[in-house]
């Protein structure tokens, strides 16, 4: 039975067995390439984008980071991109893990930003695990419209 659980993953993930367990078993974890982690953590990184009459606005599901391991960059002119990274804990040679289901690794969302975006006035705010990024938008200047008299 010991070997079952170290043959499907690492020994961390919970049991092979257990029928309410999303656990994949990924027969590539462990070799140089494998980006099983990576895609994990991105899959997590969760973002609304709102567009208001005043502003574009993002909210990121970040629980448990800090704002110190959170980047928000504007780059290439209206690229808006988030990253970040979540740490794995410390291992100790004795623990002996039940279950995993946290992700960790880093995270990139990157998103282009409509024409009317004013990138020197991006603020971003982080309170409770949600990381909010707001991009105000330029005002939409009305046409002018002139009358013109018919003759005739």
């Amino acid at each position: 039975m010991s070997l079952i659980p170290s043959f499907f993953g690492n020994g961390r993930r919970s049991n092979v067995f257990d029928p309410f367990s999303l656990d994949i078993w990924d027969p590539f974890q462990g070799f140089p390439f494998s980006t099983a982690g990576e895609t994990t953590a991105v899959a997590n990184a969760r973002i609304d984008w709102k567009e208001t009459p005043e502003a574009h606005l993002f909210k990121v599901d970040v629980p448990g980071l800090k704002k110190e391991e959170v980047k928000v960059e504007v780059e290439d002119g209206n690229i808006l991109q988030i990253s970040g990274e979540r740490n794995k804990e410390k291992e100790e040679k004795n623990d002996k893990w039940h279950r995993v289901e946290r992700s960790s690794g880093k995270f990139i969302r990157r998103f282009r930003l409509p024409e009317n975006a004013k990138l020197e006035e991006v603020k971003a705010a982080m309170e409770n695990g949600v990381l909010t990024v707001t991009v105000p938008k330029e005002e939409v200047k009305k046409p002018e419209v002139k009358a013109i008299d018919i003759s005739g």
